[in-house]
């Protein structure tokens, strides 16, 4: 399959569908991944303010793929809502030139404003012509409906751990959905909801036959 893959920022595909991410590409799809924000404004003072940009690239070089699989855009944190043509826009542009069978990224239930207009121009852009799924990150969401769980084994979520500690920036700001613990508590709670060791759930939007 081909895949898109969207974060508003750097990390939240990562979080949210890493185990599944790497579950594809084992498998052989193809993966087109783009980043809206590289949030320069959250980092910690002290740090550069590429740094969430070189973690995500270290990210994409860890999983083997090369700059024609991802896209990086510079929109400013918390103001997405003020370029959400331009995100459209982008969306159509990769629609035509990718053409993905499967659209990822986030809930429309989800509360974080860069993440709701994401998810809406996601819909917007692929509702006709891609199966479209949300990835899950509790802390933004009052209500998620688990309607869709990816399979997973501890490998699985054993390199999702890894790649979301090519982001140091935020284990600085101690944040605590990127510990080991809550990976691998998410991952076992799906788990046992679909009779599997690990997974990931989802919300479906659009699912194409």
């Amino acid at each position: 399959m081909r895949i898109l893959i969207l974060s508003p920022h750097t990390d939240d595909a990562e979080l949210g569908c890493g185990g599944s991410i790497i579950k594809f590409l084992n498998r052989g799809d193809e993966i087109y991944w783009i980043v809206f924000s590289t949030a320069e404004d959250s980092l910690p003072e002290n740090l550069p303010k590429d740094t969430l940009r070189q973690e995500f690239i270290n990210v994409v070089q860890s999983l083997n793929l090369g700059s024609d699989n991802y896209s990086i855009c510079n929109f400013k944190v918390r103001y997405l809502h003020e370029h959400r043509q331009q995100i459209l826009d982008k969306l159509i542009e990769v629609r035509r030139s990718f053409n993905p069978d499967l659209v990822i990224g986030p809930s429309i239930n989800d509360f974080h404003q860069d993440h709701q207009v994401v998810a809406n121009e996601m819909i917007r852009a692929f509702k006709t012509i891609s199966s479209i799924i949300s990835y899950e990150l509790p802390w933004n969401h009052v209500t998620f409906n688990t309607q869709l769980f990816i399979k997973l084994n501890s490998e699985h979520i054993s390199k999702k751990c890894g790649l979301l500690r090519n982001y140091q920036s935020q284990f600085l700001k101690n944040r605590s959905y990127f510990s080991k613990e809550y990976i691998y508590g998410i991952g076992k709670t799906r788990g046992i909801q679909c009779n599997s060791e690990y997974a990931e759930a989802f919300e479906v939007v659009r699912w194409m036959i």
